[in-house]
């Protein structure tokens, strides 16, 4: 049986709990929206990069956009989707729009605890 990596849905009063006080592991941050074809890819393509990345310490954690608006205002967002990384409670950067499979996971691992950069 395949390792599946959790997928949290977070609301204003889970976020920083699910998101800022993980230690050892990735948080990747899913901000999405209704409507939103590329939304839709990344969502479709979601099981496949999961499983590419093995059993890595990650965590996903997915917001809807519309829905909570003052988390997306909170970090500055314009667009969906955008992704945050954020490791040891610390915001390491953003993918604004979903590029397709490999960049996806290039710019993952590249954060993951551990990675070797350079």
């Amino acid at each position: 049986m395949p390792h599946a990596l959790p997928i949290h849905d977070a609301t204003p009063d889970t976020f920083d709990a699910l998101v800022f006080a993980p230690r050892d592991e990735l948080v990747v941050v899913d901000f999405w929206g209704t409507d939103c074809p590329n939304c839709e890819v990344f969502t479709r393509d979601a099981p496949a990069l999961l499983e590419a990345l093995g059993e890595v310490p990650l965590r996903v954690v997915k917001v809807d956009a519309y829905t909570h608006e003052e988390l997306a205002r909170r970090f500055g967002l314009y667009g969906v989707p955008t992704f945050l990384l954020v490791r040891d409670g610390r915001l390491l950067g953003r993918m604004s729009q979903y590029y397709g499979r490999d960049y996806w996971l290039a710019v993952v691992r590249e954060h993951l605890p551990g990675a070797r950069t350079g």
